[in-house]
Formats: structure tokens, C-alpha cells, sequence
């Protein structure tokens, strides 16, 4: 059974950091395209960063997220730092294998269950 299992979401204060964990079993996810999105109340799922051969990050997160992947531990990673109200969401992490359609939640095959990220002002 493909699981992705999130953790690390939790409130914190603007400015402030945290990293998410996605660790996923069930298959070999070293050669897909491991992504990250975000869905806010009322919003669509957006994108925020992925990881192949290189790293993809939407614009808004630039410079303050920064995802990786540990292969041996079948586990990826989203650094966030100065963190910002705006990015208060729902943060969901998903596996493709593909590689050139990695900004679609579309093309993504399997999916965890989402953690909570609450930035405060």
C-alpha cells in the first residue's frame, strides 16, 4: 500500500521557521517527481516547490523555502523560513512520475493527508 505521510505543521509567529517531512513507503519514489502544494480555505491547491534532477519553486516561497529529498530514508523535506501569514494553508505533499508537468496537482499519482501550517502575525 503507496502511502505519503505529512508532519510538522504547527503554528508559529511571522518570521519564524519550520520544516515539513513527507516519508513515504510502499514503493520506490526515488525516481519520481516529489512535490509540495499548499490549499487554503476556499482556495485551490496551489503549488509551492518540487524536486527531480533539480528543485522548482513558486514564486511567492523563492528564497525562503527550500525542499530536499533523502533517498535513503524514502523521505522529502520543505524548509520554510520568514515565514508570513500569507502562507498559512493546508501543506500537502505528492509523488509523480513524471517530470515536466510538476506546478499540476493534476499529475500527481499519490497523495498524504496534509499538516497544518498557522503563521500568526
Amino acid at each position: 500500500q503507496v502511502q505519503l505521510v505529512e508532519s510538522g505543521g504547527q503554528l508559529v509567529q511571522a518570521g519564524g521557521s519550520l520544516r515539513l517531512s513527507c516519508a513515504a513507503s510502499g514503493r520506490t519514489f526515488r525516481s519520481d517527481t516529489m512535490g509540495w502544494f499548499r490549499q487554503a480555505p476556499g482556495k485551490e491547491r496551489d503549488f509551492v516547490a518540487a524536486i527531480n534532477w533539480s528543485t522548482y519553486y513558486a514564486d511567492s516561497v523563492k528564497g525562503r523555502f527550500t525542499i530536499s529529498r533523502d533517498n535513503a530514508k524514502n523521505t522529502v523535506y520543505l524548509q520554510m523560513n520568514s515565514l508570513k501569514p500569507e502562507d498559512t494553508a493546508v501543506y500537502y505533499c505528492g509523488s509523480s512520475v513524471r517530470y515536466n508537468a510538476y506546478s499540476d496537482y493534476h499529475k500527481y499519482e499519490y497523495w498524504g493527508q496534509g499538516t497544518q501550517v498557522t503563521v500568526s502575525s
